[in-house]
């Protein structure tokens, strides 16, 4: 499998998407579109691994990188999605330097990681030559954490010196839950823990994302001007929302 050059811009400003929705046409469509990567949740979603495998064939048939954020810390369930050959898998809610280390092995063959082997669309199952993978793979495919908590943002000074984190998003939504301000985003304390982050990340030179549902440009551009290179913006399901709603309230200025 051809694998995409998405490592080595991370620390361009990159704009990506999310996809939630089950119908892998929503992948295909958004795919062919220009984003710089293409965000596939299995975290909050429905979608089961077929459903995922079906969306990795759609982006990637558009030319763009895939990243899947998985469901769970879990070795096999990190296993299973990467024997699909994500270009950049995601872990949510990590914690400690201990869940890191525990992320990053899921995903690497060794000695670096603990990752089984048996590739399928990984390599094309089978076409692909097997020994070239194996000794590329832990070095083309993207590992990204999530910042969610504010144990996470405390523990990010020996987070940060994980060798294998290839870059690190902000869920700043969750991490206003975990001081008991749930959706206060923008909230003081909320904002203090991020912009803590932010110096931690910067000083470390580690790529920054954020994923946001929001596709307001002074939403987003807020963000950038944060110092955060990697944004992931807007939702499969909210485009037809809003799509629909503004062509609704088109209509009915005219069809009374």
């Amino acid at each position: 499998m051809i694998q995409s050059n998405l490592k080595s811009r991370l620390h361009e400003n990159l704009v990506g998407t999310h996809i939630s929705m089950p119908d892998s046409i929503v992948s295909e469509i958004l795919g062919r579109l220009g984003f710089d990567f293409i965000w596939i949740d299995t975290e909050h979603s429905e979608m089961p691994l077929s459903t995922l495998r079906n969306h990795l064939t759609a982006v990637n048939a558009g030319g763009t990188p895939a990243l899947v954020r998985v469901s769970m810390n879990d070795y096999n369930h990190v296993k299973r999605v990467m024997e699909m050959g994500p270009d950049a898998v995601l872990f949510p809610m990590i914690n400690t330097p201990e869940e890191a280390r525990a992320a990053m092995s899921f995903c690497m063959y060794p000695p670096e990681g603990r990752r089984g082997f048996g590739p399928l669309r990984a390599v094309n199952y089978g076409i692909d030559n097997i020994d070239e993978y194996i000794a590329t793979v832990n070095e083309r495919t993207c590992r990204f954490i999530q910042i969610e908590t504010e144990t996470a943002v405390k523990n990010l000074p020996e987070i940060v010196k994980n060798p294998y984190i290839d870059g690190y998003f902000f869920g700043p939504c969750d991490l206003s839950g975990s001081i008991g301000e749930l959706n206060q985003v923008f909230g003081e304390k909320t904002q203090k823990l991020i912009k803590e982050a932010i110096a931690i990340l910067k000083d470390a030179g580690k790529p920054i994302g954020v994923s946001t549902g929001s596709t307001d440009p002074e939403v987003t551009s807020f963000w950038h001007d944060l110092g955060i290179n990697l944004i992931s913006t807007g939702t499969d399901y909210d485009y037809i929302l809003q799509g629909a709603r503004a062509n609704l309230a088109a209509m009915r200025t005219f069809m009374k």
